[in-house]
């Protein structure tokens, strides 16, 4: 496969413009829906694509967007398709459960401008990501970035086990949301428990990767992510306390596990960012960034 300057695509972790465009598209709609969900949370019958109770499950689906503004932003603007590439299989996940999820239960929609967006954007989306991974996969070639990290084994299997727990819980709320609607922190519905464990399944999908690519450089964006997800959560729990049924089990148990996904990632990340800093001061990293003489 040749761009059309005739260089050969495979292997060289170039970013289709096509796949930026896919960004371009989708930042617009990820944005808006984060604002409106994180802002006025209150507002969702008037503003969003269904009337969302209580405004607390508004605010947490508006932190999963803005992770997605914080991934599909690197996709346009990072230079490596490898920085990016484990991204697009969550993303594709999250898109199509909730395209389920309406189909499911578009009786609860209101048929309003921003619905129509939405049914168009969970429509297509899982499609054009789809194509997008597709098309992209020959041009990573395997190899880490000029200033990587290597992600032990130990490592990479425990947090393939923390995201494995996240996804199960997720896509067992998403097929049986009717279980969690009185067990779960806050009240639900079944719609929104479906929502819920989309979000939830994201974490085990971008930690599954882990199996075949130990490369830090692979995850550094989508933890970037998920740590701003994690604390927009966090935030929105502490703002909407209100909402939240104290006296359940499972309230407490979603605020630990939030907390404790919180520290680990993040604890991980920096650890991951010390190796990759280690490496730049290394003299053969130095020697290898160095000009050819001539």
């Amino acid at each position: 496969m040749s761009e059309p300057d005739g260089v050969s695509f495979e292997g060289s972790d170039r970013i289709l413009l096509l796949v930026r465009w896919l960004a371009v598209v989708l930042l617009p709609f990820l944005l808006v829906a984060a604002a409106i969900l994180i802002l006025m949370p209150g507002r969702t019958s008037e503003l969003f694509s269904w009337p969302i109770a209580p405004p607390l499950t508004a605010m947490v689906l508006g932190a999963a967007y803005i992770g997605g503004i914080v991934f599909f932003t690197a996709v346009l603007l990072t230079r490596d398709w490898h920085r990016v590439r484990r991204g697009f299989l969550p993303v594709f996940v999250f898109a199509t459960l909730l395209g389920i999820a309406t189909i499911a239960h578009v009786d609860k929609f209101t048929l309003n401008l921003p619905f129509f967006a939405w049914a168009v954007l969970y429509a297509t989306t899982p499609f054009l990501v789809a194509w997008a991974a597709i098309a992209q996969r020959p041009a990573d070639s395997g190899a880490p970035a000029t200033l990587d990290a290597n992600i032990p084994a130990p490592v990479a299997w425990c947090l393939v086990a923390v995201g494995a727990v996240a996804t199960i819980t997720g896509l067992t709320m998403f097929v049986f949301p009717g279980a969690f609607l009185t067990l779960w922190g806050w009240d639900l519905t079944p719609l929104t428990a479906r929502t819920l464990g989309a979000i939830l399944s994201l974490t085990g999908f971008v930690n599954a990767a882990m199996v075949v690519d130990r490369r830090w450089s692979s995850f550094r964006v989508l933890y970037a992510a998920q740590l701003v997800s994690l604390a927009f959560i966090i935030l929105a729990i502490f703002v909407r306390r209100d909402d939240v049924h104290w006296e359940r089990p499972a309230a407490w148990g979603f605020g630990a596990l939030l907390v404790v996904a919180l520290v680990s990632y993040g604890g991980f990340a920096a650890w991951a960012e010390s190796q990759v800093r280690r490496s730049a001061r290394s003299p053969v990293t130095q020697e290898a960034a160095q000009p050819p003489s001539r």
